[in-house]
């Protein structure tokens, strides 16, 4: 039970310092997680307090079944954009209809990681390569940054992608409400200067190195006190200023998805995506945290423990979560030592939910999209362009193709076109292997490049080392490889496919390698295999390829050439 339970693990060793430690990481992490929830269920267009909903349950639900000890999950920026994106298809924003879907998407996704847990999929997330996503969440970053600028200008404007959204906010310029403008740019220039100027501040004034980073922490809750406190002592609400203004004061409700098989069918694919993204962007997180520590992550595990939280915010009135970058080092940092610090987050945000929702009546929209711009612009990171171009012409076409098309078309066609080209570029890649034409390093039993190195050769023998996995993609590139080397050399005797380098080799390989030894013995070829691993050696011996083999397996390399070419060894030896 301690597999799929982590709580027992770490629960039974919990003490009076791990309290204390996971209740401030906790209180810190409320105050920073209170204005992001409900800035957060903005973007994805749901009332603030989805936010909080959103906050509580999954949450706890993480603590039982996840593995990091300070992740914090909850809605994120990306994952709230591909919600909007994804609701906005089916159905309109702030209609019952629109709510009921955000359920159902959450618990297809929570679903779609449960399984993929269960079953240990967690390896599916390695073939979204980082520049892609690195790119994807580049592109992300711009659109939702430039979504929120309606609620900064207080116009009334959309869009899916980025020409969508410039053209309607061009659109509704001359209709910008100048006392929000005022509001949302001095919160975005406040939180801009928090994170960079008021630590320093405060180390100046005297502040020690813990109490400067608390403090600037706190910084969206300064920018939301602020502004609520002037729209409601100027009455700005009543000259045209949005706020947020109600919010019911509750635990989160008790909530069902729709089992419509329609909108089932319709939003499978984009819940599939939003787990895929989520998956990455959180394990990356708790990977990296848990690495500080010498702690231990299990992939399959966070999949299941994610898997709950979503399955939990279904169930409670949220939209679908994932491990937040932000409050988890804000967690991590604050000293949280254990899951408990989420609980205890969880246990403080639902306090909020029924005693201080009446405080952000005046909270205005531009604050929250204020927020949101100075999270996400950290996001965006356009030098990968450069460091891309620079190693890898195929991985920069991957990572701008995949910002173009997430800027151009939308979330959706960009994180499709991302998992796709992430997928085809590991096929181009390993569809052309690396494949070198060795000699003997002199003095020496070892083998290396002839284009590389100084080494010495027999013209009646040809040794190859194929430095990949043979399987369906390359099998047929091996064979012409081969083929042209050997055909044109009227003098080779002998073929010595090097195979240490080699893990796997499937049933298309095996006929290519059957259809290689056939042919190189019409000309009058021997094909021999060296340095074979056991479990492929176990696989070959599964066919009938050893027996039609026309050559020997050998051992090791040298051995081959040892047997195959001695006066080559013994020229070496002699020198």
């Amino acid at each position: 039970m301690r597999n799929y339970l982590p709580i027992l693990k770490w629960g039974r060793e919990y003490n009076r310092s791990a309290l204390s430690s996971d209740l401030l990481a906790a209180v810190i992490v409320t105050i920073m997680l209170i204005p992001q929830s409900l800035a957060y269920a903005l973007l994805a267009g749901l009332p603030p307090e989805a936010g909080l909903y959103a906050s509580i349950m999954p949450i706890l639900l993480y603590s039982v079944f996840g593995t990091s000890r300070t992740l914090a999950v909850g809605p994120v920026a990306v994952v709230s954009l591909m919600t909007a994106a994804t609701l906005g298809k089916v159905a309109s924003t702030g209609s019952a209809d629109y709510a009921s879907a955000a359920l159902t998407l959450a618990g297809l996704s929570g679903l779609i990681l449960i399984v993929m847990g269960v079953f240990k999929l967690g390896f599916l997330a390695n073939f979204l390569s980082h520049p892609v996503i690195a790119g994807f969440i580049t592109a992300s970053g711009i659109i939702i940054a430039t979504s929120q600028l309606k609620y900064v200008l207080g116009v009334d404007a959309g869009g899916h992608n980025l020409l969508e959204l410039m053209s309607s906010l061009v659109g509704h310029v001359l209709d910008t409400h100048w006392i929000t403008l005022l509001l949302g740019v001095s919160a975005t220039l406040f939180l801009f200067w928090v994170r960079k100027g008021l630590k320093p501040l405060l180390k100046r004034l005297g502040a020690g190195e813990a109490l400067a980073a608390a403090l600037t922490k706190t910084g969206p809750i300064m920018a939301v006190v602020g502004t609520t406190l002037a729209v409601w002592y100027f009455d700005l609400a009543n000259q045209g200023v949005n706020v947020v203004g109600a919010v019911p004061q509750s635990l989160p409700p008790l909530t069902l998805p729709s089992f419509s098989l329609e909108l089932t069918k319709s939003l499978l694919v984009p819940a599939l995506l939003i787990s895929i993204i989520g998956f990455v962007e959180s394990i990356s997180v708790a990977q990296t945290l848990a690495a500080k520590k010498r702690q231990r992550i299990e992939p399959n595990q966070e999949l299941i423990g994610l898997g709950a939280a979503n399955v939990g915010a279904a169930l409670t009135g949220g939209f679908p979560v994932t491990g937040g970058f932000s409050r988890s080092v804000v967690n991590y940092d604050a000293g949280a030592e254990t899951p408990a610090a989420g609980a205890y987050t969880a246990v403080l945000l639902a306090v909020a939910a029924v005693f201080l929702t009446p405080l952000v009546y005046y909270l205005p929209n531009a604050t929250l999209a204020a927020t949101i711009i100075v999270a996400v612009l950290s996001l965006v990171d356009f030098s990968m362009l450069s460091r891309t171009w620079a190693y890898s012409k195929a991985d920069f076409t991957a990572v701008l193709t995949t910002i173009l098309l997430t800027l151009g078309i939308g979330v959706e066609a960009g994180v499709t076109a991302g998992v796709l080209i992430s997928i085809l570029l590991f096929l181009y890649k390993t569809s052309r292997p690396h494949v070198a034409e060795v000699g003997l390093v002199p003095k020496t039993q070892h083998f290396r490049n002839i284009n590389r190195h100084s080494v010495v050769t027999d013209p009646s023998l040809v040794s190859i080392r194929v430095d990949e996995s043979l399987y369906f993609a390359n099998a047929r590139f091996l064979e012409d490889y081969l083929y042209d080397r050997t055909v044109a050399c009227p003098d080779v005797r002998h073929l010595v496919l090097m195979c240490s380098a080699i893990n796997e080799i499937d049933m298309s390989a095996i006929e290519s390698l059957e259809a290689i030894n056939h042919r190189l013995k019409d000309i009058g070829i021997q094909l021999h295999l060296s340095e074979v691993k056991g479990p492929v050696m176990d696989k070959l011996e599964q066919t009938h390829f050893l027996q039609e083999l026309t050559g020997r397996v050998f051992l090791a390399q040298y051995d081959a050439i040892k047997t195959l070419t001695p006066s080559l060894c013994e020229a070496d030896n002699a020198a």
